[in-house]
C-alpha cells in the first residue's frame, strides 16, 4: 500500500515527532495489478441466480486477453494488434441443421468508434478508498471501496487484496485479488437493485505464454451467419462487471420494452422493471455460455418478477386417487415398435393456436381443452375451439378455483355432470381474469364420457396414449427460470423436479420424434408465441425431466 508522504531527514527532533504524527494522516495511494496475468475464479450474481467459473489470462504489452467460460465451453478473445481497431473472437459450440455442437470460432472487428482493447478481470482501483484491513477466505486482506453516485443509484465498488514477494524484484510486493464485490442501492425504490461478485481463487503475475492467445490451427474465425451487432454481452461479458458497462443493457431493454409494447405508470414501476429485465438478461446470457442442450431469450417475461412469473404457473396438486380410470394397454414395449418414429399432432389440425394465459394462474385450463380438443378431432374429423374462460368462471364447485389454479380431473368431472363446454365463440374470448359463468340456455359441445390416468413415469405407456389418443394434458415443473426463458434446443435441466408435488404448471403433450439422434417430447405452452419456439417446447425424457410423464391424462368420447 503507497502513502502519498514524503520522509525529510535530519529535522530536530520536534519537527521529526510532529512529522510523524502527520504521517498517521498520509492518504494511502490505491494498489496496482500486474500488466501480465493469469487468473482463475468464479463470478457470483444472486439476483441473477448465476455461479459461472472463469479462467482469464491478460498482456497489455502483447494486447492480448482471453477469457474461458463453464470450463472452456466458450472462450473469448480480445486481440487489439489483430487490425487497426483489434477484434474479438469466440469460440463456442454451434448447431445447425448439418452439425451438432461443432467448436467454430466467430469474429467481430473493431471500428473507429469501437476499437477493442483487451479486457482485464481485475479492476482499475484509481479512486479507491483505503477502509482497513478484514478478514476474507481465511487471510488478512487490505479493503479498497468507491462510491458512485448517480442520480437516486448509489453504487459501491469493494476490492479485497492481499501481498506476497515480488520473486523478480528484491524488496517488492505483488497485489494479489481476493475479491470483487458491487453492490448498488436505488434510494428511489428503497432497496438493492443490483449484487455480484468476482472470488479469485488463484492468480500469477507470470507472463502468460502467447499461444494462449491462438485459436487452434485447424479452426477458420468467420462473421455471423445471420443478423446482429449487439454482441457485447455474448464476446466479451466480463466488460459489464469490470468496467461497469451498460449500453449493452440499456439498448436490449429499449428493444425489449418496443418489441413487446412495455409503457409503465412511472418512474419508479420503470426502474423496477429495468433491474428485473437486467437480473434477467444476465441469466439468459450466463447460461447460453454454459454449452446446454438448449438455448435461453429474451421474451415477453423478461421484465418480471419472480413472484409474477408464480402466478403463471397454476397447477393445484391434491394427493390421492383422482377418479380417472386406469390405463388399458399392455405389453408396451411390442406396442411402441408399431407406432411412428415421429409424431405432430399439429400436422393434422388436431392442435389450437398457441394463446396466452396473461397474469392468470389458468394454465390447467388451456391443458384440459387442449386434450379435448385433441379427442374431438380424432372422433369427428374436424377442430374446435373451445372456452377456457367458461372452465374458469364456471368449476369452482369442483375444487378449482379460476386464476389461481386448478387441475384437470376437475375440470373433466364438471364437464361430465354438465355434459360439454361450451365453444369460445359462444361463450366469448378468453378474459385472463376470474369472471361471471354464464353458460345458461349455452350449447355444449364436447361431451366426454370418462378419463383416464395414463401409467405414471413410464415413457411407453406416454408415447402409446398420445399416438393413439391425440394430445395429453401433462403436468410438469416450471419453476426454474432456464424454462421461463427457453427459446429453442432440447430442454433439460438437472435441478428439475419430477414427483407430484413438484409440478405446478399444466401444459399440453401434442407429440415426439428426435433430433440428431436425442428424443423429445413435443409440448405446447400457454405463454403465447413469444414464448419457446413460437410457443413450444422440445423436452427431454431424459429421468423423466421436469415430470412429463408423472401425471398425464387424456378423455375419452
Amino acid at each position: 500500500m503507497a502513502r502519498k508522504c514524503n520522509f525529510v531527514l535530519f529535522l530536530p527532533v520536534v519537527l521529526m515527532l510532529a512529522l510523524l504524527a502527520a504521517m498517521s494522516h498520509c492518504v494511502p495511494t490505491p494498489p496496482e495489478f500486474s500488466d501480465t496475468y493469469t487468473v482463475k475464479g468464479t463470478l457470483y450474481i444472486p439476483y441473477a441466480e448465476i455461479r459461472e467459473p472463469f479462467y482469464s489470462w491478460y498482456d497489455l504489452k502483447l494486447g492480448s486477453s482471453r477469457i474461458d467460460y463453464y470450463g472452456g465451453m466458450v472462450k473469448t478473445y480480445q486481440l487489439s494488434k489483430l487490425g487497426e481497431y483489434g477484434s474479438s473472437l469466440k469460440v463456442a459450440p454451434v448447431t445447425t441443421e448439418k452439425v451438432q455442437n461443432l467448436n467454430s470460432c466467430l469474429q467481430v472487428n473493431g471500428s473507429s468508434g469501437n476499437r477493442i482493447e483487451p479486457q482485464s478481470i481485475l479492476p482499475d482501483l484509481t479512486g479507491f478508498k483505503f477502509l482497513g484491513e478484514e478478514l476474507v477466505n481465511g487471510l488478512i486482506c487490505e479493503k479498497w471501496r468507491l462510491v458512485d453516485t448517480k442520480g437516486t443509484k448509489v453504487n459501491k465498488y469493494t476490492m479485497w487484496i492481499r501481498y506476497k514477494k515480488s520473486p523478480r524484484v528484491q524488496g517488492a510486493k505483488v497485489s494479489i485479488p481476493v475479491r470483487y464485490e458491487m453492490k448498488g442501492y436505488n434510494s428511489l425504490l428503497g432497496s438493492h437493485y443490483d449484487h455480484y461478485y468476482l472470488e479469485y481463487d488463484w492468480y500469477s503475475s507470470d507472463t502468460p505464454s502467447p499461444d494462449v492467445f491462438t485459436v487452434a490451427e485447424n479452426m477458420t474465425c468467420t462473421s455471423f451467419p445471420g443478423p446482429g451487432d449487439r454482441h457485447i454481452y455474448t464476446f466479451n461479458p466480463m466488460k459489464e462487471f469490470i468496467q461497469n458497462y451498460d449500453d449493452h443493457m440499456e439498448t436490449a431493454f429499449d428493444h425489449f420494452r418496443h418489441r413487446h409494447n412495455k409503457d409503465y405508470a412511472d418512474e419508479m414501476e420503470h426502474a423496477k422493471r429495468k433491474e428485473a429485465f437486467r437480473q434477467n438478461l444476465r441469466f439468459i446470457h450466463s447460461k447460453n455460455r454454459a454449452g446446454l442442450s438448449f438455448q435461453l431469450g429474451v421474451n415477453h417475461l423478461a421484465d418480471n418478477t419472480e413472484l409474477e412469473l408464480k402466478a403463471l404457473r397454476g397447477k393445484q396438486y391434491s394427493r390421492g386417487y383422482n377418479g380417472g380410470a386406469p390405463f388399458p394397454y399392455s405389453n408396451l414395449g411390442s406396442l411402441t415398435k408399431d407406432l411412428p418414429s415421429d409424431l405432430d399432432w399439429r400436422l393434422y389440425g388436431a392442435v389450437t393456436p398457441v394463446k396466452d394465459q396473461s397474469v392468470c394462474g389458468s394454465c390447467w385450463s388451456f391443458g384440459t381443452t387442449g386434450t379435448i380438443e385433441g379427442a374431438y378431432f380424432l372422433k369427428y374429423g374436424h377442430q374446435v375451439r373451445l372456452s377456457q374462460q367458461a372452465l374458469i368462471d364456471c368449476s369452482w364447485g369442483y375444487g378449482n378455483n379460476g386464476c389461481d389454479g386448478g387441475e384437470d380431473f376437475r375440470s373433466y368431472q364438471w364437464m361430465m355432470k354438465h355434459g360439454g363446454i361450451p365453444l369460445e365463440d359462444e361463450y366469448g374470448g378468453y378474459l385472463g381474469q376470474d369472471g361471471y359463468c354464464h353458460i345458461d340456455n349455452m350449447t355444449l359441445t364436447a361431451r366426454i364420457t370418462g378419463y383416464v390416468n395414463v401409467t405414471s413415469g413410464d415413457p411407453d405407456a406416454l408415447k402409446v396414449a398420445v399416438a393413439k389418443h391425440g394430445p395429453i394434458s401433462i403436468a410438469i415443473d416450471a419453476s426454474r427460470k432456464t424454462f421461463t426463458f427457453y427459446s429453442n434446443g432440447i430442454y433439460y435441466d438437472p435441478e428439475c423436479g419430477n414427483k407430484p408435488e413438484q409440478l405446478d404448471h399444466a401444459v399440453l403433450l401434442v407429440g415426439y420424434g428426435t433430433i440428431n439422434g436425442s428424443p423429445y417430447w413435443l409440448v405446447k405452452n400457454s405463454w403465447s408465441n413469444y414464448w419457446g419456439n413460437d410457443g413450444y417446447v422440445l423436452m427431454s425424457p431424459k429421468d423423466n425431466n421436469c415430470g412429463v410423464e408423472t401425471d398425464p391424462t387424456y378423455v375419452t368420447m
